[in-house]
């Protein structure tokens, strides 16, 4: 039997997830294709490259030999698609542009409207996730992400820094005394982070600076914490551009700039000579450092 690539791409994918179902979904086909082209490869190849287990696939020695090869061939395929697409001079294809539900929503939506208006010949593919997507692998083409440490082997700019502010609605305000201290909260509640974001600066300030007992919420999402705040359950650390979009809201307690977050827009080297990409790049850096105020709360 001779192996094609997507032979390797499926082998590959069920290796990564560990199930047909997460190959499935990975490849954006179903279960059953999954499970049919994986026993054609293993009878095509007579060797058996996984072990059915109740905890799922896992590869055997055959398995783990095959899949060294076939992930440095991912990484030349990969490294060839890039190349390719770096020397595109067309205003017009596709741009993949991964960004945060926050930025999104309460920051990025003109820039992204802007764009799409002035090259009409590029589609623009919006990824929404929370993590870093892989731009070595071509998971994304472009990130602007807030981040303090972008990866070594990306290139880009930094678009400016993100600044915080504690807020409340301001029916909830209205029922308690002004906020002197954070520290000595007195009938005020807070919306906190939980474990899953005490990475984060906003969130480590508001654990150092509040008493436990008056954190009445916990939560992994900004978004969330800010219709929380919005309800009325508490006091919540939000970034200015986000808040500012909401009348209800009031900043009590300006954050310092020890807790402010770089933006930073981001793609692959191989990308960058790209004409679509690099018209990308040079719109949204224009249009995001034409909204600093917007970013440090200097324009409320």
């Amino acid at each position: 039997m001779s192996l094609v690539w997507d032979d390797l791409r499926l082998f590959l994918a069920i290796a990564r997830s560990g199930t047909l179902a997460g190959a499935a979904r990975t490849l954006g086909v179903n279960h059953s294709t999954v499970f049919r082209r994986l026993n054609a490869m293993e009878e095509g190849l007579e060797a058996r490259l996984f072990e059915r287990l109740p905890e799922g696939y896992v590869p055997t020695a055959a398995g783990e030999a095959l899949r060294g090869r076939a992930e440095r061939m991912e990484e030349e395929a990969q490294a060839i698609e890039r190349e390719l697409s770096g020397q595109d001079v067309r205003l017009s294809g596709r741009v993949r542009l991964t960004t945060t539900d926050t930025l999104a929503n309460g920051f990025l939506a003109p820039v992204i409207q802007g764009f799409v208006v002035a090259y009409p010949g590029i589609e623009l593919e919006l990824l929404v996730v929370s993590a870093f997507l892989d731009l070595a692998r071509r998971e994304a083409d472009i990130a602007i992400r807030p981040t303090q440490a972008p990866p070594e082997t990306l290139v880009g700019r930094k678009l400016g820094s993100i600044r915080w502010g504690l807020y409340g609605a301001r029916d909830y305000l209205r029922q308690r005394p002004v906020l002197v201290d954070p520290a000595c909260p007195g009938e005020h509640r807070f919306i906190g982070g939980n474990e899953m974001i005490r990475h984060i600066a906003s969130s480590r300030w508001l654990d150092e600076q509040v008493p436990a007992a008056a954190v009445a919420l916990r939560t992994n999402s900004v978004v969330a914490a800010m219709g929380a705040a919005r309800a009325g359950a508490g006091l919540a650390v939000l970034p200015h551009y986000m808040a500012h979009q909401e009348p209800s809201l009031e900043c009590v307690w300006e954050i310092g700039p020890e807790v402010a977050t770089d933006l930073w827009l981001l793609t692959h080297p191989d990308l960058r000579h790209s004409a679509r990409i690099r018209a990308f790049m040079s719109y949204a850096a224009e249009a995001v450092r034409a909204r600093q105020d917007e970013l440090t709360g200097a324009s409320s």
